[in-house]
């Protein structure tokens, strides 16, 4: 970009933050919709910033009209009237802004080889789709939009654009926010997050439409919906009336459904909305007459943000031993295992069932109370285990041909000498890549993944694709987070937030969250010699564990906890 295109933009950014200041801080939005069809204007954030951005001015060269129009793609609100000044009025008229938001950091116009024909080359940082999910980029990915202009009475206009806007990053961050819509692990026991970006004025149409049009692509399979496929909204706007969220769905799959696949709908509908603030409940409508949703006790409402319990299992004297409160107790009727020199324990959420690595982390063994421990698997190396809810505990190792494989096995109640059930998966999106580690989310729908390839690490989470009988089947194409730093290791802290961390005996450690409602990575405070992670509930509850002892997370930094014990792990 010009160094003019530059301060142009700067001076635009400046002016409109002042006005949006002025205007979030007394707008208000009415708490009540318009029966009929409307633009959802009473469903959002009464507080959402507005931008007001400059109409194109008289004289303005190609490349000023250029940058110009996709500033104004910061003033939404009424279909995005000002940006539309800057398309001829046949474009003006097809242009569909909503298709996409492109998100920058830096933005150049170049000429192009055609007559009239120019380029906008992006520093990419964000593609957000029409459903608000978002892709997120690292700095020097590319993308370039190509654009006709011609003139209008002796004024340049754009007369061909690909749909969508596409704005700064700055202004991408007033004005959007991530907004988590839910569905239902298999067995509709647990909530599950999946973080879009709206516009923070009119959520509430969004956060429908996207809920109705099914979960993100990397979710797909993993996760279901009360929502069958096809159903639809029956008007354009979803009113809030009195704080009540009035969402018209098509009468026949409305009508269709079960009592509990009802009940389901407006439990997801409310989980999905609780964000907003002008929601207070929901009515599910068809064809706007009030459907009555009888809740007969047979569906319960499901757990959001799973949990787990206070104590953690570690390593002590080459023995599993149990760690609550800065004590250490021996776990309960569990046989020694100090001839296999355990290293990485794991404990069931669900059952008394732990799972723990040998010494070299070649060999997978799993035991149960009153039982001697039983061999699961062997490869050159393994992750630490982790267990799902399902008491499924995972590992991840090269196969025999050296590809990478994701192995999961459910000892549990399996009598001695019996076979263990267990599958094998060999997602196509590790070929040629190592995995550093793989953690089971609380709820079991989604696995974080730390790989490595040509001494690069990345972290991503993908979906658990299970069977009907809840049986381990895949793994979906995941999503990625960006990281500040290398990452070999990571702990789910809530449903929505991983701590990972590149570990060492004798360097500095600074470890970080990573959230799915925040595309920037949060570094923690530093600390020497950090070889392992574990989370409990929340950031709070975030352990690290070095040759000095384990140290808690307190404030900005750590506080040494106990010294003895190693590889504390929460259930999980």
């Amino acid at each position: 970009m010009t160094q003019p295109g530059r301060r142009r933009r700067g001076v635009i950014l400046a002016l409109l933050a002042v006005i949006m200041l002025l205007l979030s801080s007394c707008a208000q939005i009415p708490r009540s919709g318009p029966v009929g069809k409307s633009k959802d204007e009473g469903a959002g954030n009464p507080n959402a910033p507005v931008f007001f951005p400059a109409a194109p001015r008289e004289g303005s060269s190609p490349e000023a009209i250029i940058e110009d129009f996709y500033m104004a793609g910061s003033g939404y609100e009424d279909d995005y009237p000002v940006a539309r000044q800057y398309l001829t009025q046949a474009q003006s008229v097809t242009w569909k802004p909503d298709k996409r938001a492109i998100v920058f950091r830096e933005a150049e116009v170049v000429k192009s080889s055609g007559e009239n024909e120019y380029l906008y080359v992006l520093d990419l940082a964000y593609s957000v789709d029409a459903d608000g999910v978002a892709t997120q980029y690292p700095p020097g990915t590319k993308e370039t939009i190509p654009l006709t202009l011609e003139q209008v009475e002796g004024q340049w206009r754009i007369s061909k654009v690909p749909d969508g806007t596409a704005i700064p990053e700055e202004t991408f961050k007033v004005i959007y926010g991530a907004f988590p819509i839910y569905f239902y692990d298999p067995t509709f026991t647990y909530a599950v997050p999946d973080y879009r970006w709206f516009i923070k004025k009119n959520t509430v149409k969004s956060m429908t439409s996207a809920l109705l049009a099914g979960p993100a692509p990397y979710l797909r399979g993993a996760v279901v919906s009360a929502f069958p496929s096809g159903m639809k909204l029956a008007r354009e706007s979803v009113p809030v009336v009195s704080g009540a969220a009035q969402v018209d769905l098509s009468a026949k799959e409305l009508f269709d459904a079960s009592a509990e696949d009802r009940q389901r709908m407006q439990n997801q509908l409310a989980l999905t909305f609780r964000s907003q603030p002008d929601v207070i409940n929901v009515q599910l409508r068809a064809d706007q007459d009030l459907v009555r949703v009888e809740d007969n006790g047979t569906v319960l409402p499901p757990v959001v943000d799973k949990t787990v319990p206070a104590r953690q299992i570690a390593v002590n004297n080459g023995e599993l031993v149990r760690y609550e409160n800065n004590r250490i107790t021996p776990l309960p009727d569990i046989q020694s295992v100090a001839g296999l020199g355990p290293h990485s324990p794991a404990e069931s959420p669900a059952s008394q069932t732990t799972a723990f690595l040998n010494g070299d982390k070649t060999t997978l063994y799993s035991i149960e109370p009153g039982q001697p421990a039983r061999q699961l698997t062997t490869r050159s190396t393994l992750t630490g285990p982790s267990f799902s809810p399902q008491d499924w505990v995972w590992t991840a190792g090269p196969g025999a041909n050296g590809a990478a494989e994701v192995v999961a096995y459910k000892p549990t109640g399996i009598a001695p000498g019996m076979a263990i059930p267990n599958v094998t998966i060999t997602p196509s999106w590790l070929s040629g890549r190592t995995v550093k580690d793989f953690r089971v989310s609380r709820e079991g729908t989604r696995a974080l993944v730390i790989s490595e390839a040509n001494g690069k690490s990345t972290v991503q989470i993908a979906g658990i694709v299970r069977n009907p009988d809840g049986v381990p089947k895949d793994l979906t194409a995941p999503i990625t987070l960006l990281t500040t730093g290398a990452a070999d290791q990571g702990v789910w802290v809530n449903a929505s937030t991983v701590a990972v961390m590149s570990a060492s005996a004798t360097s500095t450690v600074v470890p970080e969250l990573l959230s799915l409602a925040s595309g920037e990575a949060q570094q923690l405070a530093p600390w020497d010699g950090l070889t392992s992670i574990s989370a409990g509930n929340g950031p709070e509850q975030i352990f690290g564990q070095s040759e000095a002892g384990i140290f808690q997370r307190v404030g900005n930094g750590w506080e040494l906890q106990l010294k003895g014990p190693t590889e504390p792990a929460f259930p999980g």
